[in-house]
């Protein structure tokens, strides 16, 4: 007993933790998981890019793989995932009744989210800002021409508020179509029923993408606004936002390091101290949240890094086409940036 205290004393001193002597007790939400044996997501309707079922019944995307690498953190096994279509204006209460344990569907990081609604939003995984699709026909180069337009949004958004700040900051006289699901609103878009359909640009380069003559439509290069896309969780369940988070990070880390889903294994054998932390060869960092030591290794094994998951969906290659843009590593220019795992 004294030599356990003499080295939690002496890492107290030299300001590190001292390594965890048993694995952190499961809190609420972590212990409800592992009791029914899946974690539960809040899944969008159809955005291309991040959430959307394929020809298979799969549900796949930016989104889709974020659940995925939470379940593999905790289970060992992405399919341990499990996905509930919410609307754009039944996400939030889903997640503050319980009804699922992670919203990772496009929902925008806001300061009332985040404080009223009693939601905690773990880290960003997509940079995004709302801009406007039109008909080439059109010929509008500016969002700035649609003065007097129709203009279709969904609500329950921040989208339909954006609109509205952006047409009366520039004096601009708009008629708003609102409709409460995303289909209904690209649906009405595609049949005429308003001059432009306005929400986050990356989902509007997926809307194109579907769009029976895509060439036929452009997003404008206007945006309005600060779109932040993060996984939310509910307030009070500190340790469950902390296995959400880090597991985000660890992808991110992952990309930064150059382990991916191909060669991680092969990453077991490095020497280097931070691939070793990331992969649990070295370090409690796992147990410090209640977790296995390869929590990270699974989350990697299951959906890849960030950049991968970014390529597979949303990428160059995709019927989306989207550049890493502010998206990108820190170290290339963008702002996907991880804390250190140590």
């Amino acid at each position: 007993m004294m030599r356990t205290t003499v080295l939690a004393l002496g890492a107290a001193l030299l300001g590190l933790p001292a390594l965890a002597q048993t694995m952190a007790a499961p809190g609420p939400t972590l212990a409800a998981t592992r009791a029914k044996g899946f974690v539960d997501c809040g899944a969008h309707p159809g955005a291309p890019g991040f959430g959307v079922t394929d020809s298979r019944g799969v549900y796949q995307g930016l989104e889709a793989d974020t659940c995925r690498a939470v379940a593999a953190a905790i289970f060992g096994d992405g399919n341990r995932a499990r996905f509930t279509v919410v609307t754009s204006a039944a996400r939030l209460p889903a997640l503050q009744s319980g009804q699922i344990d992670l919203l990772p569907r496009t929902t925008t990081w806001s300061q009332s989210r985040d404080t009223a609604n009693g939601l905690n939003f773990t880290a960003t995984t997509f940079y995004d800002g709302q801009g406007f699709l039109v008909r080439r026909s059109a010929n509008l180069q500016r969002a700035t021409q649609l003065d007097g337009a129709s203009i279709c949004v969904t609500s329950g958004t921040t989208n339909e508020l954006n609109l509205a700040d952006w047409a009366r900051s520039n004096r601009l006289q708009i008629r708003p179509v609102v409709f409460e699901q995303n289909d209904e609103t690209r649906i009405a878009y595609e049949a005429g029923r308003c001059d432009a359909f306005s929400t986050d640009a990356s989902q509007l380069a997926g809307v194109r993408s579907a769009l029976p003559r895509p060439q036929d439509h452009v997003v404008l290069p206007d945006i309005i606004s600060k779109e932040p896309l993060a996984p939310a969780v509910r307030h009070g369940d500190d340790q469950w936002f902390d296995i959400v988070r880090w597991t985000i990070f660890a992808l991110i880390e992952a990309e930064e390091l150059g382990v991916t889903q191909a060669n991680v294994d092969e990453m077991l054998r490095s020497e280097r101290p931070e691939i070793r932390r990331l992969l649990g060869v070295s370090g409690d960092h796992g147990p410090f949240m209640g977790l296995d030591r390869r929590w990270a290794y699974n989350a990697i094994k299951a959906v890849g890094n960030y950049g991968e998951i970014f390529e597979r969906h949303l990428g160059r290659n995709t019927p989306i086409g989207l550049q890493r843009g502010l998206n990108d590593l820190w170290t290339r220019g963008g702002l996907m940036y991880a804390p250190p795992i140590r």
